[in-house]
């Protein structure tokens, strides 16, 4: 609907008109109207946008009588399919971080394992081969240390059976019992590690070696075959060791 200016103008005269000299039925008890309020008419009048001369449109549309309004529990399926992502994702992220923590614990146990066999290795390097030129490795003796060196001492190679006991005795200390006999130790420090790691009957026992082999070696004098005997027979009762790799082994003297 459209109103006009000129008519919007014309209304507006035409009610200030009838205000100011409309008749009355009781003209004695009333007083004409003030002006004031006639302005205050006019201005009320001109206030109106269908009485002064604006524009005004109106538009009919059908309403859908089916058409729901929206209501705030229409966010609930958004929030409810968040919800089930987080759920997934974090599912997920556990099991990453489960692989996560199973690789860390196998690479931390192969490295664990690793450097124990490093140091089992680089343990087993600093053991001597030799102590004083004696060959002292498991693979140079015979199998039978007690027998052979038996044997050398009925042939008359006192010296060679002597030889063949300390080198038993000090291999199997070494390798087996960790005495931390070095390449350089002598017959006396040799004889205070044994005291300090073994029984009493062993370091007896290995005393008594080192004093037969020393008699052999420094005193000049040949060691009693008895003795020797004995110290064969005595031997694998306190140092019987591990057969070696070659049951061939050599039984070279110092």
């Amino acid at each position: 609907m459209r109103s006009h200016p000129e008519t919007s103008r014309a209304a507006l005269a035409l009610a200030a008109l009838l205000m100011v000299a409309a008749p009355t039925a009781r003209a004695a008890d009333l007083a004409p109207a003030p002006l004031a309020e006639v302005q205050r008419v006019a201005r009320e009048m001109n206030g109106d946008p269908a009485l002064n001369g604006q524009h005004v449109e109106h538009q009919l549309r059908w309403k859908n009588r089916n058409e729901r309004k929206p209501d705030a529990n229409d966010a609930a399926p958004w929030m409810l399919r968040i919800a089930r992502w987080i759920a997934g994702a974090g599912r997920g992220l556990m099991w990453v971080l489960g692989a996560i923590a199973v690789a860390l614990i196998a690479v931390y146990a192969w490295r664990w394992a690793s450097v124990r066999s490093d140091a089992q290795r680089a343990r087993a390097e600093l053991l001597p081969s030799h102590v004083n030129e004696l060959d002292i490795r498991p693979e140079s003796l015979p199998s039978d240390i007690a027998g052979a060196a038996a044997a050398l001492s009925r042939r008359g190679e006192q010296r060679a059976a002597l030889s063949l006991l300390y080198r038993g005795a000090l291999s199997c200390l070494v390798h087996d019992h960790r005495v931390p006999i070095r390449a350089a130790s002598t017959e006396g420090e040799c004889a205070q590690l044994v005291a300090r790691a073994l029984p009493g009957d062993a370091t007896a026992y290995f005393r008594r070696l080192v004093g037969a082999w020393q008699t052999e070696v420094y005193a000049g004098r040949g060691a009693e075959p008895m003795e020797v005997i004995a110290l064969c027979n005595q031997f694998d009762a306190h140092f019987a060791t591990s057969p070696g790799p070659s049951p061939q082994a050599s039984m070279a003297t110092a």
